[in-house]
């Protein structure tokens, strides 16, 4: 059985140092949620306090209506895979799986048949009279990852569960992972800090900075409405441009280098007056226009070809620098140095107050606001 948990004002301290203030939040029942940030954000330390690793020093923790802050980590009826797999290198793959079966008095029939279940389930029945020496990083983390869920836990709390694989492992993984999390239907809370991980297994993504969450939602709306500077630079890559905004005849406009005026049609109605802003435009959201049409005079610096895409690192003519991401070209790659035309796909771009605190553009989606009284 799965379940749905709450955290409410939650707080965590080591000594007079507060690594998590007032957080609030909550995981539906059945959903794949990552807490997703740098390191030293809090979101392992919050993984910590679910499972009842590390103290609670203030909020309420709740799976379902039962509250669960002074329960015994055992009686939570949580499966955990780490970072470096934790399993037993004395112990054969098999009686990996069925460990925590036989700790719960389990039936010899049923501990046999729940091992060959997970086994299978992993495609690791082949490997089951091997020893953990023996197994390659994405054998030995399907061990970890059956021997979590072969106990039929109602939670599935995975920290940074890839890390240590190569990143053609970290693909495959992801997608077994995501796979496995469909089948069975069990919530999971799962952090890490690489933002391309998180967006491939999400259901829903809350990312965090400094001990605070900045903002929760679909991966699709993290990326293409971030609610403020932080988001839009920690998921995915984006040139960061300071500007201004004019107002003229009942239309926004941004200034980009060159002095070159942009509408935007996007922004919020009570934004629309004249301020300083900051622009987030998407290397995607940046491309070359055909030699004589009107656009953001730019001079190429570098290219980097990389076969789907070719990476361009640009300046503008008062010396900011940007990135494009263009489909690569049969023919030839724009040589260092050419002078460049640029258009801007402008109803992507996202426009920020100067503090960066804010995005001014609308569509922007936070699930946080839930808990801070916004509308």
């Amino acid at each position: 059985m799965s379940v749905d948990i709450k955290i409410r004002n939650a707080v965590k301290k080591y000594g007079e140092s507060i690594i998590i203030n007032n957080l609030s939040l909550d995981i539906k029942e059945g959903e794949f949620f990552t807490l997703l940030g740098p390191s030293g954000c809090g979101k392992t330390t919050l993984l910590r306090m679910i499972a009842g690793f590390n103290s609670i020093e203030g909020g309420d923790f709740f799976f379902n209506s039962v509250r669960i802050n002074d329960m015994d980590p055992v009686k939570r009826n949580i499966g955990m895979v780490f970072q470096n797999y934790a399993i037993f290198p004395n112990l054969t793959v098999e009686k990996n799986v069925a460990f925590g079966l036989k700790n719960r008095k389990l039936s010899k029939e049923e501990v046999v048949s729940k091992t060959d279940q997970f086994l299978k389930l992993m495609k690791i029945e082949e490997y089951r009279t091997r020893m953990p020496e023996r197994l390659s990083g994405g054998q030995q983390q399907r061990v970890a990852l059956a021997r979590a869920l072969a106990v039929t836990p109602d939670v599935l709390l995975m920290d940074e569960p890839l890390s240590n694989l190569d990143a053609k492992l970290r693909v495959e993984m992801r997608t077994v992972i995501k796979e496995i999390q469909n089948k069975i239907g069990i919530t999971t809370v799962y952090v890490t800090h690489d933002q391309e991980e998180a967006m491939a297994v999400s259901d829903r993504i809350a990312v965090m900075n400094n001990g605070v969450i900045q903002q929760i939602g679909i991966p699709k709306v993290l990326y293409q409405r971030p609610a403020n500077l932080f988001v839009a630079s920690f998921i995915g890559r984006t040139n960061l441009l300071k500007s201004r905004m004019e107002v003229s005849g009942g239309k926004a406009f941004v200034i980009l280098p060159g002095e070159h005026r942009l509408q935007v049609d996007t922004m919020k109605e009570e934004e629309m007056k004249p301020q300083d802003v900051v622009l987030s435009i998407r290397p995607e959201e940046l491309y070359v226009k055909p030699e004589g049409e009107d656009g953001v005079t730019a001079y190429v610096d570098d290219a980097v070809f990389l076969g789907l895409n070719t990476h361009y690192f640009i300046h503008f003519e008062n010396s900011e620098k940007a990135e494009i991401i263009q489909e690569s070209q049969i023919d030839s790659i724009i040589k260092k140095g050419t002078k460049i035309c640029l258009g801007v796909k402008t109803q992507k771009i996202n426009v920020f107050d100067v503090e960066g605190k804010r995005n001014l553009v609308k569509g922007v989606v936070n699930d946080l606001d839930a808990y801070n009284g916004a509308s």
